[in-house]
């Protein structure tokens, strides 16, 4: 019997985890690209003698599902995870605190320590966030009525205040979920907070990667789907899906046209349905209204070290987090003494359109106000990057716009971390989103490919 045929368009995260899951079953898998490289959302480029990462993108212990990505690419090597959650927050004025998880305590318990010497919130609100997280644990994640409401007025209804959610809430919600606590779904939300940091002490504890992400999600990966027996063909522009399936693209100045068994579409939805018009008269088509949030990342090169710090989140500052790139960007290498700063900010609505010389100072001026010794150094260069599409805009209301991987046309499935995961639009839910999409066309149980907890 002749292996089925599997083409799948899109090499981002989704399309390259679909990709080796129908491989490694047996398909015959093209992957279509119109970049000329893998790594989608996700990725590295040049800057004269460095290598930037376009926006510092990390990982949990609980993201099963892109670990199991490493894994199979070969990359876990390149990243690194911490043995404990530890956060360090700033403030202007030299103010600090610090989320570190008590080991050998179980959750939720694995937090109070931590809570309780908080110094960024009086001892009144630290009392607050107590009573905060008793409240986000009792949360069902699945429980459909919880899109229908935010995160923040969930919070102020038990018991938070502005400080208490900008200082303690809002670090973690606005980086997982792109939006600002008062936009944001509970559902998601919950999911972040249950998942992440409540039901397993462990869960929280952040990776990242310590080498270029081109590494990981571009020459890694493409050299796992080429060890998986996969066809990647880079700079394919697909015309139309169409049902049969049916597969136009244009490549190498050709068209070409393919009729495999199965497609999975792993593009997001702004490019989905002028790929595939026939989507607009499925079950797929409430994802048009889907829309995306921005995030700005200000990188900052210097002359002399300013922190000691591999990463920071900020309060009261325009500096949401802030990563030292300096090894995994090659400064070390092409100028010894000097530090990279990466600072990210999501739900960057005000800031995506704003000329980069005026987001450059502000930036500059504002780590200075957090690491003193950035105060004696000299900027050697500070640029900006931009995805005005990062994620989708995961506000209340949301749920009924995902759809699962059964598009509603025979023979072709979605995936993208934009659909219903049961995860917010990270790594971990693009990853999820591929396999469930390669499960669904090789018609398998979960448990004949690969399942994750959730």
């Amino acid at each position: 019997m002749a292996e089925p045929t599997v083409v799948v368009v899109g090499g981002g995260l989704a399309g390259i985890a679909a990709a080796l899951r129908a491989a490694d079953r047996g398909c015959a898998v093209t992957l279509l690209e119109s970049r000329p490289r893998l790594g989608g959302a996700a990725f590295s480029f040049r800057r004269g003698e460095l290598t930037v990462d376009n926006g510092q993108h990390v990982f949990l212990r609980c993201c099963a599902a892109y670990r199991w990505f490493l894994d199979r690419v070969g990359g876990t090597e390149l990243t690194t995870l911490q043995d404990r959650l530890d956060i360090p927050v700033l403030a202007p004025g030299g103010r600090s605190g610090r989320l570190r998880r008590t080991s050998g305590v179980p959750a939720p318990a694995h937090l109070t320590a931590a809570l309780a010497g908080y110094r960024l919130l009086s001892v009144a609100d630290r009392a607050r966030a107590v009573r905060g997280a008793v409240a986000l644990r009792l949360l069902n994640p699945a429980d459909p009525s919880l899109d229908r409401r935010t995160l923040g007025e969930y919070l102020r209804r038990h018991g938070q205040n502005d400080a208490t959610i900008a200082a303690l809430w809002g670090i973690v919600a606005t980086a997982t979920l792109n939006l600002g606590p008062d936009d944001a779904s509970l559902a998601l939300a919950a999911k972040v907070f249950r998942t992440g940091l409540l039901d397993s002490a462990a869960a929280a504890d952040i990776g990242h990667a310590t080498a270029p992400l081109g590494e990981l999600h571009s020459v890694a990966a493409g050299a796992a789907l080429a060890g998986a027996g996969v066809a990647v063909t880079l700079g394919a522009r697909v015309e139309t899906v169409g049902g049969g399936p049916v597969v136009r693209f244009r490549a190498d100045g050709s068209v070409r046209e393919v009729r495999p068994d199965a497609v999975v579409l792993a593009v997001p939805p702004r490019e989905l349905f002028a790929l595939a018009p026939a989507l607009s008269g499925t079950a797929a088509a409430p994802a048009r209204q889907l829309q995306t949030a921005p995030i700005v990342n200000v990188h900052v090169v210097y002359d002399r070290p300013v922190t000691d710090l591999p990463f920071a989140a900020g309060v009261g500052t325009p500096v949401q987090w802030v990563f030292d790139r300096t090894e995994s960007s090659g400064l070390r290498r092409s100028r010894p003494g000097g530090q990279y700063l990466a600072v990210t900010v999501s739900a960057a609505d005000d800031l995506i359109d704003v000329p980069a010389r005026a987001i450059v100072d502000r930036f500059v001026a504002a780590l200075a106000e957090l690491f003193p010794r950035a105060r004696r150094a000299e900027v050697l260069d500070a640029f900006v990057t931009r995805e005005r599409h990062a994620t989708f805009r995961q506000a209340a209301g949301t749920a009924p716009l995902r759809p699962g991987p059964d598009s509603g046309l025979p023979g072709v499935a979605l995936a993208g971390a934009w659909t219903a995961t049961g995860w917010p639009d990270t790594m971990e839910s693009a990853v999820r989103s591929g396999v469930a999409a390669a499960q669904h066309i090789l018609g398998v149980a979960s448990s004949d490919l690969v399942e994750f907890a959730a």
